[in-house]
């Protein structure tokens, strides 16, 4: 199955990365022929637009534009405050107190009436949907504007439903992926299921092409993925150490660090399921017997102020640093020079 609908060169896509990809990167990607990729799922419409039309001035090929579909958490003030008293001890010790309250600061695409607008105005050549699918009436929407979608599944379920959605090719999301798992339920829990599993099982009952992400770092890691059928593969973690990426210099020193050799998955940072480098905060907060993580985007306010409060006063444990399984596999290179690589990498591993 072919992802020529995409219209890039090398069957290489940079993982969209909500904070961390750039226009910058996204459209260096681009214009060395994979396929470069933002998010606007952390930043309000406006913004996103603004994103949109950086990508583009920096690259005339596709590019990818990516949003989350997650359901809106429900508020829960009791269950909120006892989250808050569990944080307490640890703003304290950076001398700061814990806040009164905490909010949904994530939009969803599901309700997001002023994302829909921007997409539809500035009419990206790809959309990529990631912890669900919107409905039928934004998914139609798309693609009468004429947009290539994808979109997340981890489960052959999960796939079925985008394939029956109209979308037009299913991103296979390996347990050992970085960042958020884009399941669709996570009350309902994670399989967690391989990325070459996942590959083999989405290409075996889908009728569309599929994506393999998850874990891969290099050209072999490619060829392994094209070889069970994936007609690209998405890699994010890689990216990360590319100059144009937004890291700042304490993820880049962990991503460097032999601390990049163990990571895990953890809810207690966003509220979500999300792998990344282990440290205190999913050590200490998440140490078993804490409290009911608030919903995700609610949870994420509480620990995008514990990151900060702790940053402030030199303590980067508690920082979010997202990251794959194959992270010790990182290499820091402008993300032409690495495409170049990863493509020579992946001819010797055909070959």
């Amino acid at each position: 199955m072919s992802c020529a609908v995409l219209g890039i060169d090398l069957p290489i896509i940079q993982a969209p990365m909500a904070g961390t990809a750039t226009p910058a990167l996204a459209a260096a990607v681009s214009n060395a022929g994979g396929l470069g990729s933002i998010s606007i799922a952390a930043v309000q419409a406006e913004a996103g637009r603004q994103m949109i039309r950086e990508t583009r001035a920096g690259t005339r090929k596709p590019f990818n534009i990516n949003v989350f579909c997650h359901r809106p958490s429900v508020a829960d003030p009791a269950g909120e405050q006892a989250w808050l008293t569990h944080l307490q001890p640890y703003f304290a010790e950076f001398g700061v107190p814990a806040p009164d309250s905490i909010r949904d600061i994530y939009c969803s695409f599901q309700n997001d009436e002023g994302q829909l607008e921007v997409l539809l105005e500035e009419r990206p050549p790809i959309v990529s949907f990631h912890l669900g699918l919107p409905s039928q009436a934004r998914i139609d929407a798309l693609k009468k504007a004429g947009i290539i979608l994808l979109a997340s599944a981890t489960t052959l379920e999960e796939g079925l439903l985008a394939q029956e959605a109209g979308i037009d090719i299913i991103v296979a999301q390996g347990i050992e992926a970085g960042g958020h798992r884009g399941v669709f339920d996570p009350q309902r829990g994670d399989q967690g299921i391989g990325t070459l599993a996942l590959v083999r099982v989405l290409v075996k009952h889908l009728s569309r092409p599929v994506i393999a992400a998850g874990g891969i770092m290099d050209g072999a890691g490619i060829a392994a993925a094209m070889s069970l059928g994936a007609c690209a593969a998405q890699l994010g973690t890689a990216f990360i150490l590319c100059p144009e990426s937004a890291a700042n210099d304490t993820y880049r020193r962990m991503l460097s660090s032999q601390r990049a050799q163990v990571t895990q998955v953890t809810t207690v940072i966003s509220g979500r399921p999300a792998r990344g480098i282990v440290n205190r905060f999913m050590a200490e907060v998440g140490a078993p017997g804490h409290p009911e993580v608030p919903g995700f985007g609610i949870a994420y306010d509480a620990g995008k102020q514990l990151i900060a409060a702790a940053a402030k006063a030199g303590n980067a444990e508690f920082a979010a640093h997202w990251a794959g399984q194959g992270a010790a596999l990182a290499r820091a290179m402008p993300a032409a020079e690495l495409l170049d690589l990863l493509w020579r990498e992946y001819l010797e591993a055909r070959a």
